[in-house]
């Protein structure tokens, strides 16, 4: 094969992209056989997701060792609390979703009930009456990129340095940035702006650089070291370093799980933190615990108790496994699923949206699609996609700007090939792609994408929106029963404090049916002010649930990404990767050398011609088909026959079987 001039100029020209060296691009020992596992036994291969959340509590007693980082961070939000400076935290996928999560689900809803108790009046002195509005969470291409990534935004550090000029930050601001690998060009570029702010490096201006801007990352320096940008922030002392590497995830390279999971833990830890300091110049500890604020609890303990949180996880595993079970067979029977929920509707909304890159799926349906393409779609309160967006947000949406950007791209980016794919994403990126998604479980939507018989309703509820089941007039009673007048199923994700006779009073005034599946978890409210157990909780069961669920849907093979969606720079090498990997793992076993003969192993250089030729097939193609899948089963069946494979030829064999057998056999 002659590559064409997209591989070579990435195989020549793009090394700083081929992240397989990344400790978090390895293969987890305890997942190696997952796919398989899950197929035989649902709750084991459970059981082998979750216990690569153990890495994280290493993580975490480690940390408990010496918290001072913790604390200094702690300080810059209170200081920028007290002094009515801005608090931005920045990411790209899935942090740049935790950023949105941040800002959404833990700090705005905190200040609004705030603001209803009894002790508003004597804080409002103290502190900003916009309070709310002074936490900038924001992700690589603004909120549409919440539904799915925008090709070339990702890889250009200018793109980070524009999006937190746009916003308005400050020297004195406190800046978060944060990505799972530790690579991520747009992050790396926002928080070497933000040190740009600071000027000429001085022991003074190191000392107070230091205390406002934070990079917090998954993987060790030693293995970042070789990657320019990476090193240009490690060896930068204006700059604090969180590192918080806990190892491989579940699923190879999928580092929405282990990886974003800590640095949900510890960011809204640091809030907490944050505001409780704020607090306790005014309130009592009597008064605090009101707002359930545990006083008594130091940075050690609360980074200690994500162990509770993990067994009360295993604890629900036999229900959760029936969740997995409901669902894959709800797809396998070609019927859809749709999830509602409202104060966890970020949590929720990501998972679902983290499916289609992850796995190669249709993203989430546009209020154009005419039937529903994506598997699952995600309802929420609403009378139209306005309010959906406000309900989900906490804020009205926000967009790219066109005219702000386009200058920049066209005069800045040399790349030729990122410079194109940023100039179309930037078409797709604007405030009006709100009206392009509607979120409202509203009649209209209803009527256009209802339940049919047996599709898949999941109502996930928190605290006191579980007593709103049973109310027929209520949003959630009404969507129980929709979906029950439909013949469809049922799925209940409940998070509450432990009363159990309460939830078993509720379940009995419901229309359940015996296959329908009910997951409760008790976990109290104390020492959980802004909600962070709960949604740190809910995004463990839904990643877990979502990848098994996906594993037993052939997209995944053994715990390797085999379906990963090659949409930039770094999953085109994670893509590039897998197909070598795979195919070397079948070329050195003895029984293929007897049976087909020796063959060299596949190069990188190889492997990344191959997938840029499938990129164009499926690309022509289109549908969910994946370029890794393809790939492997090409090159193999050309070694295997000694012939000319084509592309369609590769497609019957991924058609007639899938990967995890085809490689097995």
């Amino acid at each position: 094969m002659k590559p064409n001039p997209q591989s070579s100029d990435y195989v020549l020209n793009k090394r700083q992209f081929q992240l397989h060296t990344l400790l978090t691009e390895q293969r987890h020992p305890r997942t190696w056989n997952l796919s398989y596992t899950l197929k035989d036994d649902v709750e084991k291969g459970l059981e082998q997701i979750f216990s690569v959340d153990e890495d994280i509590s290493k993580k975490f007693h480690q940390m408990a060792e010496d918290t001072a980082l913790l604390r200094q961070a702690v300080q810059s939000v209170s200081r920028a609390i007290e002094k009515r400076k801005k608090i931005f935290i920045y990411g790209c996928g899935s942090t740049g979703r935790l950023a949105k999560q941040m800002e959404s689900s833990i700090w705005r809803p905190f200040w609004k009930r705030l603001k209803k108790s009894p002790f508003w009046e004597r804080l409002k002195t103290s502190i900003p009456d916009d309070a709310e509005d002074r936490l900038i969470g924001e992700m690589t291409g603004g909120d549409r990129a919440l539904i799915s990534a925008l090709e070339g935004f990702e890889d250009l550090q200018l793109v980070g340095k524009l999006q937190l000029q746009n916003h308005g930050m400050e020297r004195g601001d406190v800046v978060f940035c944060i990505t799972e690998g530790g690579e991520t060009s747009s992050v790396i570029g926002a928080i070497l702006a933000a040190s740009e702010h600071y000027g000429r490096l001085t022991e003074d201006t190191i000392d107070e650089a230091k205390n406002h801007l934070y990079f917090i990352y998954n993987n060790p320096d030693e293995v970042l070291a070789p990657f320019d940008r990476s090193r240009a922030v490690i060896e930068n002392p204006a700059i604090t370093k969180i590192n918080l590497a806990t190892g491989p995830q579940a699923i190879t390279g999928s580092t929405r799980m282990q990886a974003t999971t800590a640095e949900t833990f510890v960011m809204g830890t640091i809030l907490e933190f944050g505001i409780r300091r704020i607090l306790k110049d005014t309130l009592s500890d009597e008064e605090l615990s009101q707002l359930c604020f545990d006083t008594k609890t130091d940075l050690r303990e609360r980074l200690l108790s994500f162990d509770q949180i993990r067994k009360q996880l295993a604890q629900a595993s036999k229900d959760i496994a029936k969740f997995i079970l409901l669902e894959s067979e709800t797809y396998r029977k070609g019927k859809l699923s749709t999830y509602f929920a409202k104060k966890a509707l970020n949590t929720v909304f990501i998972d679902c949206t983290e499916r289609s890159p992850t796995f190669h799926l249709h993203p989430l349906d546009t209020v154009h699609e005419k039937e529903r393409k994506c598997w699952v779609q995600v309802w929420t309160e609403g009378e139209d996609y306005k309010h959906a967006w406000q309900n989900f947000l906490g804020r009205g949406f926000r967009g790219l700007e066109e005219q702000l950007y386009k200058p920049y791209f066209l005069n800045q980016i040399e790349d030729v090939y990122l410079k194109n794919a940023a100039l179309n994403s930037l078409i797709h990126a604007g405030k009006d792609q709100e009206k392009l998604y509607d979120f409202s479980f509203s009649v209209e939507n209803i009527r256009k994408k209802g339940p049919n018989k047996d599709d898949l309703g999941v109502s996930v509820c928190l605290d006191d929106e579980i007593q709103e089941l049973s109310q027929p007039d209520s949003s959630a009673g009404r969507f129980i029963s929709l979906f029950k007048e439909k013949d469809a199923k049922l799925a209940l994700v409940l998070i509450n404090d432990n009363d159990s006779r309460k939830i078993k009073n509720i379940l009995n005034l419901l229309p359940l049916g015996h296959e329908d599946v009910v997951i409760h978890i008790g976990m109290g409210q104390s020492n959980d002010p802004l909600s962070l157990n709960r949604q740190t909780l809910l995004k463990i069961l839904l990643n877990s649930h979502s990848t098994a669920v996906m594993a037993r849907m052939r997209r995944v093979v053994g715990n390797t990404m085999t379906n990963v969606n090659p949409s930039n720079l770094k999953l085109i090498g994670r893509a590039t990767y897998l197909i070598m990997s795979h195919v070397n793992d079948t070329l050195s076993q003895n029984e293929w050398a007897q049976k087909h003969g020796k063959s060299d192993p596949l190069t990188y250089e190889q492997a990344n011609a191959i997938l840029f030729e499938a990129m164009e097939f499926v690309s022509r193609k289109g549908g969910q088909i994946s370029e890794v899948e393809l790939s492997i089963i090409r090159i193999l069946e050309a070694f295997r026959t000694h012939k000319f494979i084509g592309w369609e030829d590769a497609l019957s064999v991924s058609l007639t079987q899938d990967l995890e057998k085809y490689l097995k056999r």
